[in-house]
């Protein structure tokens, strides 16, 4: 193991715990009010990829990962290792959550997202809502990182703004979590997934097929720029 690929992997464990660590304190101190907790995922996300960005391309999201791969900007075994980290990651975010804070985040299983039937109707509804908003932040992720020609200084920025919107208008209904290893750690630590095979349908599988739609048809409008940066 190439010891820039060891930073890399550090980086997106440490990345993924932070997001994690910061969107639970949020959302079990300040429940109600989906305006600060898209404010929070805008600020964590766009500090995070400003600060870790160069050392490991911060993605801190399994389902970014996939769409990167998808456009082979990361080969298949660092994407594995990628994806582990950020579980783990994850994991330990939310762990930290519940340590700090376990009496409080009881309430929402530590930042566990969830849906209820009566409101989208069936899983298929929080599956279409979760793939919408991780679509949007896989389209601002590939259109301003990857696109060399788009890349400024305010890319994170841009970045932390599409999670931040997709959040305060998907949260009420889902409660967002547009990223298998967020929504997958507080998920274990709580040991509440509202059913297991519909967590995985809506909250892993949803924003997988929402990032992969994105990276291709991101690509696809820039004419294979993507690809080919």
């Amino acid at each position: 193991m190439e010891q820039q690929n060891t930073r890399a992997y550090v980086a997106e464990l440490v990345g993924t715990l932070l997001l994690v660590l910061f969107i639970g304190f949020v959302v079990v101190v300040d429940a109600p009010d989906m305006a600060s907790i898209g404010l929070v995922h805008f600020l964590v996300l766009a500090a995070l990829v400003g600060t870790l960005g160069s050392v490991s391309g911060g993605h801190f999201n399994p389902a970014v990962t996939l769409a990167l791969l998808s456009l082979k900007k990361i080969s298949g075994a660092n994407a594995g290792i990628y994806i582990v980290m950020q579980t783990i990651g994850a994991t330990l975010g939310a762990l930290i959550v519940k340590l700090i804070l376990n009496d409080e985040g009881k309430a929402s299983n530590y930042a566990t997202p969830g849906f209820k039937d009566g409101v989208l109707g069936s899983s298929v509804g929080a599956f279409a809502l979760e793939a919408i908003g991780t679509f949007m932040l896989v389209a601002a992720i590939v259109g301003t990182a990857v696109i060399v020609k788009n890349q400024s200084a305010i890319t994170p920025l841009l970045i932390g703004a599409a999670l931040g919107l997709a959040v305060i208008c998907i949260g009420p209904l889902t409660g967002a979590g547009l990223n298998p290893a967020r929504s997958f750690g507080p998920g274990l630590i709580s040991g509440e997934f509202g059913g297991f095979g519909t967590f995985l349908f809506a909250y892993v599988l949803g924003p997988i097929v929402g990032a992969l739609l994105a990276a291709g048809l991101v690509n696809y409008l820039y004419d294979g720029e993507a690809a080919k940066a």
